[in-house]
């Protein structure tokens, strides 16, 4: 184990980089606190940086989200996009020049070389190497082309890639320092040559990323534990344009309560369900503090002090956690981001506000006045009384909404194959743009190719959403609900569903 003193040499800077491609993730918030704190007891720097050079998966309104979410929980960046700084601009979108410029350093000195494959080639020899049991890995012709080659095909304007040129040969290997886990060594036979900057022109995260944080003197790069297998790369190209590495500490992933990677599946993973599910910013900054085993358990004594009336003793704020976290703490053993226990711990904070700071809160999230006035507006037209307002929005404000399957199987349906579609609209709607059109058209589509007629197709989703086959307009209530909650929702409703099908199939055997 390293020295996790501050450094005496260069100030302590860190980041984190999350792409604008949804919903922000529990996750980023997650490493975005460690960096936090590990720069705050370091007097460093904390930079956020939007990495946006995935066209293809680019969502618009994220980035915005990504700042609303961050802040929500409490954290505050000393340079960003939003904020500025000495080192922007802090969207990668805006340094592609950049990034050409340094492609074209390493097609000089020899570290890196254009790819002329197309797509089908790569996706050819992919297969093969599957049907033959090896990891894929490019293996093309355009390593070993000749200047002569490389000529011809820039004259007939070929597209190209251009890849980073691994040092290959036995004994090739990169071995680099990871800061909780000590040397780590690849082989260079499982180092791939990574494509680094597209055909389309805009760079690779590997090439962007490493550039950045030369550019931006980032001294500690504290990220989930799933880029170690990058990092060799990484580790290559600082070699390749002659800069110092800095220092890599690889966080262990968040997982769920059976210890798989935490996935969308299994728990909401968005920082806005959190926020508009009603779960205080301050207890979710807690229990992202508690992962990973840095944070020391107050002591009985401390608890008492604190007029903390817990036996768990697990309430702390974020400046508790600057004081008292120990990255060498860090169990890698993957911390558990249990939801029961979230839920234990936001209740905890409620019933520690006064009755008008927890009225307040409730108007700011579940009750505030634009949520209420859009279902006002839904139902205006449907009531004959204001008190029938309760009866016909219940579902807008209730959590547990739980139909039974003579509510959501459709007649001449069976619960297996209902269930099954439920399992192909979740994965359809989690990708639709959440707008009418847009969901209605996704829900059509995937009808057609399941032979789900439409009423069928609606009523069940219907029937998740609100636990009644008759409410407003489902379209409209979707977008008032909002997607992360509507997609928790169907969720659970499946989640607990498909389990209660197994004990009954368990109990007939």
């Amino acid at each position: 184990m390293t020295d996790i003193t501050p450094a005496a040499t260069a100030p302590t800077r860190v980041r984190i980089a999350p792409s604008p491609t949804g919903d922000p993730h529990v996750g980023t918030a997650y490493i975005g606190l460690l960096n936090y704190v590990f720069a705050k007891q370091r007097a460093g720097k904390f930079v956020l940086r939007i990495e946006d050079t995935d066209r293809t998966r680019f969502v618009s309104t994220s980035e915005q989200m990504i700042f609303e979410s961050l802040r929500w929980v409490g954290l505050t960046w000393d340079e960003g996009p939003d904020v500025g700084g000495p080192f922007g601009p802090y969207r990668q979108s805006e340094r592609t020049e950049i990034y050409r410029q340094h492609a074209e350093i390493l097609l000089t000195n020899g570290w890196a070389y254009r790819a002329f494959e197309t797509p089908e080639e790569l996706e050819a020899e992919r297969k093969s190497q599957m049907a033959a049991k090896l990891p894929p890995k490019y293996i093309g012709r355009s390593r070993n082309f000749s200047e002569a080659d490389i000529a011809s095909e820039l004259a007939a304007g070929t597209p190209y890639t251009v890849r980073l040129r691994v040092p290959q040969g036995s004994g090739q290997k990169t071995t680099f320092r990871d800061e909780l886990r000590g040397d780590i060594t690849f082989d260079h036979a499982n180092v791939d040559d990574q494509v680094l900057l597209k055909s389309d022109g805009f760079p690779t995260y590997h090439l962007a990323n490493v550039v950045d944080d030369h550019l931006m003197q980032i001294t500690d790069v504290i990220r989930a534990e799933e880029w170690i297998s990058s990092t060799p790369k990484h580790v290559l190209l600082y070699e390749a344009f002659g800069w110092p590495q800095p220092r890599f500490w690889h966080m262990p992933l968040l997982r769920n309560p059976d210890k798989s990677k935490i996935s969308k599946r299994k728990n909401p993973v968005s920082l806005v369900y959190y926020l508009e599910a009603g779960f205080l910013p301050q207890a979710m900054l807690n229990f992202l503090g508690l992962m990973g085993g840095g944070m020391a358990q107050p002591t009985e004594q401390e608890i008492v002090s604190k007029g903390l009336n817990t036996k768990e003793g697990d309430l702390f704020t974020l400046g508790d956690m600057v004081e008292k976290f120990r990255f060498e703490r860090i169990s890698l053993g993957g911390p558990v981001f249990d939801l029961t226990k979230l839920k234990w711990l936001n209740g905890e904070y409620l019933r520690r506000l006064s009755p008008d700071d927890f009225y307040t809160a409730l108007r700011q999230n579940v009750l505030s006045d634009d949520y209420l006035r859009d279902i006002a507006a839904l139902i205006q037209n449907r009531v004959e009384t204001l008190a029938q307002f309760g009866d016909m929005t219940n579902f807008f404000l209730a959590d547990n909404i739980m139909p039974t399957p003579e509510i959501f199987v459709p007649k001449k349906r069976s619960l297996e194959d209902t269930l099954a579609f439920t399992a192909d609209l979740l994965t359809t709607l989690e990708a639709a743009p959440w707008e009418p059109d847009s969901i209605e058209a996704a829900m059509k589509t995937l009808g057609e190719f399941k032979q789900w007629p439409v009423k069928e197709n609606f009523m069940l989703l219907r029937a998740i959403l609100t636990g009644s086959t008759q409410s407003p307009p489902l379209m409209d209530s979707l977008i008032i609900f909002g997607k992360p909650r509507s997609i928790d929702r169907i969720r659970r409703f499946l989640n607990l569903q498909t389990d209660l099908a197994k004990r009954a199939a368990n109990q007939k055997k």
